[in-house]
């Protein structure tokens, strides 16, 4: 497993663990007492340094290389039966943006999100999660799809943000972001959005409009990435971590701000420890307001999701 930088005290005691493995299966040592002793202090390191991370320590984890991804979600999610769908029926199909239908505890939903690549070929052949105009086209295409067979639809939100080339400018970026999210406020579908990684700027709202928006405890959501902040305020990306901060970006701050509905809880040490428990979490989260939202009139439930965006950001001075 790959330790973050502020995980070095578990990487101690991980070698000091994989020494004793050794020894007990070279040596045939009974070790066993050290190694479960071992064991226990690593989970309360991790519960000890987990407790206590920094805003810019969340964006790390959100981009832990063994995170899982998009796809992942969607195939654990399902029943074994996600098919996806391709193309926006224009230009191309955007590999950054995936979508198709799949079986959720017997229903079936649309799922739509971004997709970075788990190695370096897959990277780069999906734009590192970033998408074009294409992609936002192809996910507004598959939301119309889903409304006009009357299908819930989930959307996982994992981006670095929209690709930023002047080809993407070219072909509307800006104006198929904003039709998303104009078209999302009024689908008469539920909409559940889940944020399980990077949640940045315009290239997270284009999928990012729904009924509830729900955040995996180790993930970040902001109009700009840390990175980027520092560089324009500062001129310098040395001042990330106060950006992170001054950001109010993390899952609680999102919560208290009233800018999400829920915090998904993570195994002990980030999604990536234990991917299992992960897609368990997130797919009990889904079910329980599906639930809720299937139960109300689609009419007032888009007045619901209108109104919840129209009271982002209002305040009364006394």
């Amino acid at each position: 497993m790959i330790l973050l930088e502020f995980e070095e005290p578990i990487a101690k005691l991980q070698e000091q663990l994989d020494k004793a493995i050794e020894i007990a299966e070279q040596a045939d040592v009974d070790m066993s007492a050290t190694i479960e002793e071992l064991e226990h202090r690593i989970r309360e390191k991790r519960r000890e340094i987990y407790a206590n991370l920094t805003p810019w320590q969340r964006v790390q984890v959100s981009r832990h290389p063994e995170r899982p991804y998009t796809l992942r979600y969607m195939q654990a999610l399902t029943e074994g039966d996600f098919a996806e769908l391709h193309g926006d029926r224009n230009v191309k199909d955007d590999k950054a943006m995936v979508g198709g239908f799949g079986t959720i505890n017997g229903e079936t939903f649309m799922l739509i999100g971004q997709q970075k690549g788990e190695n370096t070929k897959m990277r780069t052949y999906r734009n590192f999660g970033m998408a074009n105009p294409e992609g936002y086209r192809k996910a507004l295409r598959l939301m119309k799809l889903a409304e006009k067979f009357n299908k819930p639809i989930v959307t996982l939100i994992d981006t670095p943000g929209a690709y930023p080339g002047m080809e993407a400018e070219e072909r509307g970026q800006g104006e198929a972001i904003a039709r998303n999210i104009y078209e999302m406020l009024n689908l008469k579908v539920p909409v559940i959005v889940v944020i399980i990684g990077e949640g940045a700027s315009g290239g997270a709202l284009g999928i990012g409009v729904g009924d509830r928006v729900l955040m995996m405890e180790n993930t970040w959501y902001s109009v700009i990435s840390p990175e980027s902040c520092s560089s324009i305020l500062w001129r310098s990306w040395d001042f990330k971590q106060q950006a992170a901060t001054a950001l109010k970006l993390t899952a609680t701050d999102m919560l208290e701000l009233k800018l999400i509905d829920e915090i998904i809880k993570e195994p002990l040490g980030g999604a990536h420890t234990n991917p299992r428990e992960a897609y368990d979490a997130v797919k009990a989260a889904i079910l329980k307001h599906h639930a809720e939202l299937k139960a109300l009139d689609p009419v007032k439930r888009m007045d619901i999701r209108m109104d919840k965006y129209i009271a982002m950001g209002v305040y009364n001075e006394d």
